[in-house]
């Protein structure tokens, strides 16, 4: 665990608390964020790295005492139903171990899934804004 709980500025200095072991293994998931999502940008956000891109939110991960948390997980994918029943989580979470490998295979691919579902996203955004300004238009008429 971190040794204080105040707000890190960026993900150096949140990566600094913990012990050597553990940086480790959270500068690979880090890396892995960003071969997978090359233009993430970093931030903190609830005390904890998370990564941004075209300005939504894409992924966070924290470090507990025994386990690293990766959130958002998608538990409810059938893509994934199989890989993340064999971690601990709730509904929107994965814990890896630290006394196992972390699935860096398997971390690069759920951001690649997140950043397809946030793209989705934004599609169907912008298709009901550009809807409802037609419909607005024919309205006025």
């Amino acid at each position: 665990m971190r040794s204080n709980q105040t707000t890190p500025p960026n993900i150096d200095q949140y990566i600094a608390g913990f012990p050597v072991e553990v940086q480790a293994l959270l500068q690979k998931i880090r890396m892995t964020i960003h071969q997978a999502a090359p233009g993430a940008e970093e931030t903190i956000s609830y005390q904890i790295p998370a990564f941004t891109l075209k300005g939504s939110y894409l992924i966070y991960f924290a470090a507990y005492k025994k386990h690293i948390g990766l959130y958002p997980a998608p538990r409810g994918s059938e893509e994934f139903k199989e890989e993340l029943s064999a971690y601990a989580g709730g509904k929107g979470t994965v814990q890896f171990p630290l006394d196992k490998p972390i699935p860096l295979g398997l971390i690069k691919r759920i951001v690649k899934f997140r950043i397809k579902k946030n793209r989705e996203r934004a599609e169907a955004g912008a298709k009901k804004k550009s809807s409802a300004k037609a419909k607005r238009r024919s309205n006025t008429k």
